[in-house]
């Protein structure tokens, strides 16, 4: 076996301040390492959704890209100088991309899981390469016990990870959004990995070789600077291609990005996109508020509680009964409350329901509100109409979870009852099942039912899935005081009932915060 022993470098200043540059530089390529990992996870999870699911497989496909790449980096050790600074220049280009890379692909292609795997595989492989690299060159500025070397570069990693994964969310994510902030991501790292090799280890290079590193770095940052100028336009024309081209608004709130398209008289009718998610489609979505509204009204509701429900449809559809007296919203966006009120298609929509004195808002997250007890001090209500993000949706599981609706069971009144979209019957019959399964779980009686959903000629079928519940047990029926309801009457309430009942899924188990069970 033939041993590498690094060859001592001929250094333009005293070996430790070499030694410190090479940390330094550690520090640097281990913090835009992890910005472009956050990266990955965060917009696959705003693209695709389920935040678990993309998590685990960014991370686990770069864990094991970053040994391949160990492995790999192996073959680069006699000339380690320029093979480090040529796989940071690659990295800087590869990750300061990769945002904008995956969002195109979503955008155009309608599919960017293929491209997350492709650039957590390849940006893997390129983080795994450094270390080898980097061990080979501080050795070669002084040598030392390999453990000693190993603790001193690890640490400088670690460290530097830390401050990468602080300055994600708390600095890069607000300041520059995520493009940007990959973009100038990578150009940091370009300049940190070209700059120690073309100043600490410029006598290893060849005058031919210098030229090239520099003409190299020098072509990645203008690419990163250019891309970070278009990112403007580019993002402009990648919302045109997902929501079409009459988008009107396009805010990124704290909590989600929120965008409405259509309504302003040109023909279409508003859609409301919530993180690219359609939230309301003004062509059907009567149908959806009328199901999930009026059968829960069908008995007393002077006191009327909505979880969710910011874009104030669902309270139109409570303010049609005269005989309420009061509607508590509990919506966590300020956004959505603010577009509700203030957007005349928006508005024009829910029919100004903000602007009822009966109606009272709180800009709260509502497991949190619940749990505080706040709905108790304002209880009990009558009604509670839950008009929350799909239970799919892994930031929305603790919302249908046993524990959220042992607290919504808390402030119903006695003969109070509460309306629960559970999804799409249809295409994800668990999710459903396991939505009625746990209301069921706190000691409620449940009535299912279904809305269907208006499609064109050779759309395949949808539905919407309701849940009623009750601690007595619940019937399907509208009351006899009602507005008038073009799509809803109590027959087609009881056969939609019947027709959600001969789809039972037996053996649905409730979901919990220790055991969510809306995957699949």
């Amino acid at each position: 076996m033939v041993l590498h022993r690094p060859v001592p470098a001929r250094l333009p200043v005293p070996a430790g301040l070499g030694r410190l540059a090479v940390l330094t530089t550690v520090f640097i390529c281990a913090a835009c390492g992890l910005v472009y990992e956050l990266e990955l996870v965060a917009l696959a999870s705003y693209l695709l959704g389920d935040s678990v699911t993309q998590a685990s497989v960014v991370l686990s496909v770069m864990v094991f890209a970053m040994g391949v790449g160990s492995l790999l980096a192996k073959r680069l050790r006699a000339r380690a100088a320029l093979g480090f600074a040529a796989v940071e220049a690659v990295l800087a280009l590869t990750g300061g991309l990769s945002a904008m890379a995956l969002y195109a692909c979503f955008a155009w292609y309608g599919q960017a899981r293929l491209a997350m795997v492709a650039f957590s595989l390849t940006i893997g492989v390129l983080i795994g390469a450094e270390v080898p690299l980097l061990m080979t060159l501080i050795q070669r500025i002084r040598r030392q016990d390999a453990g000693c070397a190993v603790a001193d570069l690890f640490a400088a990693d670690y460290v530097g990870a830390l401050v990468g994964g602080l300055a994600f969310p708390f600095l890069l994510l607000p300041a520059l959004g995520q493009l940007t902030g990959a973009l100038v991501t990578g150009a940091v790292n370009a300049v940190a990995g070209g700059a120690l090799v073309l100043w600490l280890f410029r006598r290893d290079l060849s005058p031919r070789a210098r030229w090239a590193l520099l003409t190299a770095n020098g072509l990645v940052l203008v690419v990163l600077a250019v891309c970070s100028v278009l990112t403007g336009p580019f993002e402009r024309a990648a919302r045109r291609a997902v929501y079409g081209t009459d988008v009107r608004v396009a805010v990124r709130s704290e909590v989600q990005e929120v965008v409405l398209a259509g309504g302003d008289g040109g023909g279409r009718p508003l859609s409301l996109f919530l993180d690219g998610r359609l939230r309301v489609s003004g062509d059907v979505e009567s149908r959806y508020h009328e199901a999930l509204v009026h059968p829960a009204l069908a008995g007393e509701h002077r006191r009327v509680l909505v979880l969710g429900g910011g874009d104030g449809l669902a309270v139109r559809e409570v303010l049609r009964y005269p005989d309420v007296r009061s509607v508590t919203v509990v919506e966590l966006d300020p956004e959505v409350l603010r577009l509700a009120r203030t957007d005349p298609g928006l508005a024009g929509l829910n029919r100004r329901a903000y602007r009822d004195p009966r109606v009272r808002v709180v800009t709260a997250d509502a497991f949190d509100w619940l749990r505080e007890g706040r709905g108790t001090a304002a209880g009990p209500y009558d009604v509670v109409i839950s008009d929350l993000p799909d239970p799919g949706l892994t930031p929305s599981t603790k919302l249908y979870s046993q524990e959220f609706y042992g607290l919504v069971a808390r402030v119903l009144a006695p003969g109070g009852r509460i309306a629960v979209h559970g999804g799409d019957l249809d295409a994800r019959p668990h999710v459903f099942w396991t939505v009625e399964a746990t209301l069921r779980s706190v000691g409620l009686c449940t009535a299912p039912y279904r809305a269907a959903v208006p499609r064109e000629r050779g759309a395949p079928e949808r539905d919407w899935g309701f849940v009623l519940a009750a601690r007595e047990p619940v019937r399907l029926a509208l009351a006899e005081a009602r507005p008038p309801l073009p799509s809803l009457t109590p027959e087609t309430l009881r056969a939609e009932g019947l027709a959600a009942e001969r789809r039972k899924e037996t053996g649905a188990l409730p979901s919990t915060l220790m055991h969510p069970r809306y995957a699949g």
